[in-house]
């Protein structure tokens, strides 16, 4: 009796386990494993540093080899001492004393296998400045030997060099999470748990073994930087015309940033103050009646990859050597000065409302300077200035001029500027040259007033313009504005109604980074391989500039035949309109590749190109997954405790096994 009554009790035990076990996994119950997933690791939003190279090698960041990274995060102090691999938190105001540390403390950075750099709102109010750039960017393509002048006074020089670790730049939302963990961290210093940071940073280009440019385009681990540049010609030049070309000014702008983090180069500065004052001077001259008949033809060019060894003008006047079909209407010769509308978001600064005027040569350049200073002069304002820049600089600022100066050093051209011996960006190249750091929208109304005026007196070729003339030339403030949210911020970003009413965008939040070149290089390319802001350029610039069509009722594109024909806003609404206008894709890339057999190849060094011996031929490595997540994991003493208790339950399990059989197998033979 008395072992009937314990057998009745153990099945009691068992089923009262097996229910409570059951009534847990109810309440903990995963639908699937992205819900198990989802659990145990936090995903971190995240802007990685990735792995670039040239000819000579490699820069950026990277995993080491094929496999993830996993280390605790821990926060980084000046006194840090590491024991065990870590992944380090730091905020900005450390960021280059801990990349100092790394360069000169072996110990310390062989412990650092992670970076993930804090990010916040108005970051810039509490730094002096950060420019992981050059002291003189791209010197090595200047028309010059100054490389020593610091035009760039901030610059460190840290996104030029290679990193073996992943370096990641946090959101707002995830630099307080980590914040927390990092904090949690370090109070549970004698605790059996630790959150880790797992890094998935691994690069084709690593885990392949071509570290250089020539290598990896040959085993197609890697793609060329570069894109797509538009210009557009005001009014549009009818190729077939049996009328004299006139002599044209070009004015010209880029459209690319860069920074140590690839998808956060917003280049509020620089260079996007100038595109955005050059798409106003274009839409004010739009307006005007009559330019049809002035003396000269004007022409409006935005290049892009200037960051990286002035991709875009170099491809544009070797297209121009060529006579290719993404210039046709376009004659080198006939290029008469150069216009270019640099860094001018920060002219209005500490009460000194100047723009500075840096030339070419004094005298080439007389003409230029004069029509800004008339132009300036029509405004009727006492409050701005144009300065011709200092003799003692050693030349041209970092600029597409330079482009065009290393081609024919008679070259006659002026970049106008917020500076003039040194960037007034303290944030020159990095992901802080945002809308928030001291962007003024005037200043950038101002500068497009006097281009856009000192374009139409240029192209009157010296006859008496009257003031009234000019007043009619007006600058857009609102459309400024509208700009400056669309193409610097992500709210609204490229969602705004003036982008959406060209093209539609792949992305909401604008990076200016210049991407890689995907496909063939083509003046007519498919348009999935353009980035937004090419597309929404070309469609801008091609309805500003265009006369309107004798086929407005024709189906866009393809009724679109006539000469000078073109198909604006077909992203739309898949319809378009006709226009008559010359606007053109230009593709972006170094002079240095061949695109053929969809293979890229690296060409020799051709002496007619005089910058291409300069050209690092700069590729960006492919890779299959970005990842950065956190988890909580065990330290190592206590997960060979669980394995003891488990080997310890497992026995004792088997032994109750065999104690419980014997006892039921005697019990039913009683029975």
């Amino acid at each position: 009796m008395n072992d009937s009554k314990l057998f009745v009790f153990l099945i009691c035990v068992l089923a009262q386990f097996f229910l409570s076990f059951s009534a847990s996994d109810q309440v903990n119950s995963f639908e699937s494993v992205p819900d198990l997933e989802k659990s145990m690791y936090m995903a971190i939003d995240g802007y990685p540093c990735v792995r670039l190279l040239n000819l000579s090698g490699e820069i950026g960041c990277s995993n080491p080899g094929r496999a993830n990274i996993v280390a605790p995060v821990t926060r980084f102090k000046t006194e840090n001492k590491l024991a065990e691999p870590s992944a380090l938190l730091v905020s900005m105001d450390q960021f280059e004393d801990l990349f100092a540390r790394l360069l000169t403390d072996a110990d310390f950075s062989r412990h650092v296998v992670g970076v993930l750099v804090e990010s916040g709102s108005q970051l810039q109010n509490g730094l002096k400045g950060f420019s992981p750039d050059k002291k003189f960017p791209q010197a090595e393509f200047a028309p010059y030997q100054s490389g020593k002048f610091e035009w760039n006074p901030t610059g460190s020089g840290l996104m030029w060099k290679a990193y073996n670790f992943p370096v990641f730049l946090l959101s707002n939302s995830s630099t307080l999470a980590l914040q927390e963990i990092a904090l949690r961290n370090e109070k549970r210093k004698k605790s059996s748990t630790v959150d880790v940071a797992d890094f998935d940073l691994v690069m084709q280009t690593t885990k392949s073994g071509t570290r250089d440019s020539a290598s990896c385009l040959r085993e197609q681990t890697c793609l060329p930087l570069g894109g797509y540049s538009v210009w557009s010609a005001l009014p549009p030049i009818i190729v077939s015309s049996s009328k004299k070309a006139k002599p044209m000014i070009l004015t010209v702008a880029s459209m690319d940033a860069a920074s140590l983090f690839r998808d956060v180069s917003i280049g509020a500065d620089s260079p996007i103050s100038g595109l955005i004052s050059l798409l106003a001077v274009v839409d004010a001259l739009s307006r005007v009646d009559g330019l049809g008949d002035l003396d000269k033809q004007l022409v409006f060019a935005v290049f892009t990859g200037e960051a990286w060894g002035y991709l875009g003008s170099r491809r544009f006047l070797l297209e121009l050597d060529q006579h290719s079909d993404a210039v046709s209407g376009l004659d080198l010769a006939l290029i008469e000065t150069v216009l270019e509308i640099g860094s001018v978001g920060k002219g209005f600064t500490q009460d000194d409302n100047t723009f500075f005027a840096h030339s070419t040569t004094e005298s080439a350049t007389n003409g230029t300077l004069s029509a800004l200073k008339d132009a300036l002069g029509s405004l009727k304002t006492q409050s701005i200035k144009i300065s011709r820049a200092s003799k003692s600089n050693p030349g041209l600022p970092p600029s597409s001029l330079m482009s065009f100066l290393k081609k024919n050093p008679e070259t006659s051209g002026v970049v106008l500027e917020d500076f003039d011996a040194a960037f007034t960006n303290k944030f020159y190249h990095s992901h802080l040259d945002d809308l928030s750091a001291n962007i003024n929208s005037s200043a950038i109304v101002a500068a497009a007033s006097i281009v856009a005026r000192s374009l139409y007196i240029l192209a009157s070729d010296k006859k008496e313009i009257k003031n009234s003339v000019l007043n009619t030339i007006n600058i857009n403030a609102s459309l400024v504005e509208e700009l400056l949210g669309c193409l610097l911020s992500c709210e609204p970003g490229y969602t705004c109604e003036l982008v959406n009413r060209y093209i539609a965008p792949s992305t909401s939040c604008p990076s200016h980074y210049v991407g890689v070149v995907v496909g063939e290089p083509s003046s007519q390319p498919y348009l999935g391989n353009v980035g937004d802001v090419s597309r929404f350029l070309w469609n801008f610039l091609a309805d500003k500039t265009a006369i309107p069509s004798k086929n407005m009722s024709s189906t866009c594109p393809k009724g679109c035949s006539g000469n000078g024909e073109m198909c604006v806003k077909a992203e739309t609404d898949g319809k378009g309109v006709c226009v008559i206008s010359t606007t053109r894709y230009v593709p972006a890339y170094s002079t240095r590749l061949k695109y053929e057999s969809e293979m890229w190849e690296v060409l020799p060094h051709n002496s007619s190109d005089t910058m291409g011996e300069a050209d690092p031929v700069w590729t960006e490595s492919n890779w299959d997954t970005i990842r950065l997540r956190v988890y909580t994991v065990q330290d190592t003493g206590f997960d060979l405790l669980v394995l003891l208790l488990g080997i310890t339950v497992t026995v004792m399990s088997y032994i109750i096994i065999v104690i419980s059989k014997a006892f039921i197998t005697k019990a039913l033979k009683r029975d």
